[in-house]
């Protein structure tokens, strides 16, 4: 592992390590810095335990949590209500380990815990419902034949590495770097390079670059407006980040960045987490898309050495807006028109104009042809 420095890193190291005790050993490799998703402990202490059909259960005034099930249990039908109260949550750590083919989960569910499913080593498909609202760290980490996952057509909160090495992530950035899912950017750390997320993500989870030094650069578009936890922890490659909308810059989301040096930040944002920039030791231009008096505003670590060291350009046009990829045709969305328009100028069909050819080009080759129609396609259908 990379050596680590500065006292807040080393902190957050220890920290890590301490929680780390808490784990499997099996998981303690790939353990990554605690975030304030990790903190989370109940505040509704008054339930009651139970079992059903096999399935342990904590049965609170207004709703069940599913705790677990019979540990030589391969087959598991999770109903909607138990006792007249609906089934909202699985419990975090409630299946990890077990011997789980498959689980059905009702139109109930909103929450699914940290490590719920992790470690299920026969685990091979999951349907979550559309009631899902949220799935929080590692719940189907490390399920080594988890290969089919159908999601809700609505965007999920995702938390940091839920789906780490499993098939469906390996999959999934063999077609595209930034793993993205219904608006959610859940991974960008196979990505490399000068990375634009795309224009309809609007939630960026924790981790999402997590030690990924080949990235140089990226821009977010204004949909996005919180940079959560850990967000570039120790990308080390990267120099040039564009937040065109984000309000919130959390804990440690820059730390270990050493050569950051062009940081342009939206006019709308109010708060930088005391630590956001932690062992970042580079000097940067900072490009604040907003007045001095508003940047005065802003709430932020006052002995920050980052920002104590940066340029300062205050720029009160707005910023730049954003590209939408894919939408040749300039009309401020990408749909199935253009790609009608980029094929029928491919057919050299007389009178076909491209007003912004450059959004087509996603093979970023400077060229225009049927493989970025296949891209295009592509993404249409994602």
């Amino acid at each position: 592992m990379k050596k680590m420095r500065g006292k807040l890193l080393k902190a957050a190291a220890l920290t890590a390590a301490a929680f780390t005790l808490s784990l499997p050993l099996s998981l303690q490799s790939n353990v990554m810095p605690i975030t304030a998703h990790a903190l989370y402990s109940p505040t509704d202490t008054n339930y009651t335990t139970g079992q059903s059909g096999g399935l342990q259960y904590a049965k609170y005034s207004d709703h069940i949590e599913i705790l677990g099930c019979d540990s030589n249990t391969t087959t598991i039908d999770i109903p909607e209500t138990i006792d007249g109260l609906p089934v909202t949550a699985i419990a975090r750590y409630g299946f990890e380990c077990s011997s789980l083919t498959s689980v059905t989960l009702p139109e109930s569910i909103k929450t699914i815990g940290y490590w719920a499913f992790a470690m299920c080593s026969d685990l091979t498909t999951v349907k979550l419902p559309d009631s899902l609202e949220v799935i929080e760290m590692h719940a189907f980490e490390l399920c080594p034949k988890l290969d089919t996952i159908e999601f809700p057509d609505h965007m999920v909160e995702i938390h940091a590495r839920v789906f780490d090495e499993t098939p469906w992530l390996e999959a999934q950035r063999k077609i595209d770097p930034l793993v993205v899912v219904n608006g959610a950017l859940i991974d960008g750390r196979t990505a490399t390079g000068d990375v634009v997320v795309p224009s309809g993500v609007k939630y960026v989870s924790a981790s999402t670059f997590w030690w990924n030094t080949k990235v140089t650069s990226v821009v977010f578009p204004s949909s996005v407006t919180t940079l959560i936890d850990n967000t570039f922890f120790q990308c080390e490659g990267l120099t040039s980040i564009e937040l065109k909308g984000v309000t919130e810059i959390e804990s440690m989301a820059f730390c270990g960045c050493t050569k950051l040096n062009d940081l342009k930040l939206s006019g709308k944002l109010t708060k930088i987490a005391d630590d956001a920039f932690a062992d970042t030791s580079s000097s940067s231009t900072i490009t604040f898309y907003g007045s001095r008096d508003t940047w005065e505003r802003v709430e932020k670590p006052n002995d920050s050495a980052f920002l104590q060291r940066a340029t300062m350009v205050f720029d009160e046009s707005g910023g730049p807006a954003d590209e939408v990829i894919g939408d040749i045709n300039a009309n401020g969305e990408f749909n199935v028109s253009d790609a009608l328009l980029l094929q029928k100028w491919l057919l050299a069909v007389p009178g076909t104009e491209l007003k912004n050819w450059k959004a087509g080009d996603l093979c970023e080759d400077n060229v225009l042809d049927i493989y970025d129609l296949i891209l295009i396609r592509r993404q249409l259908l994602k």
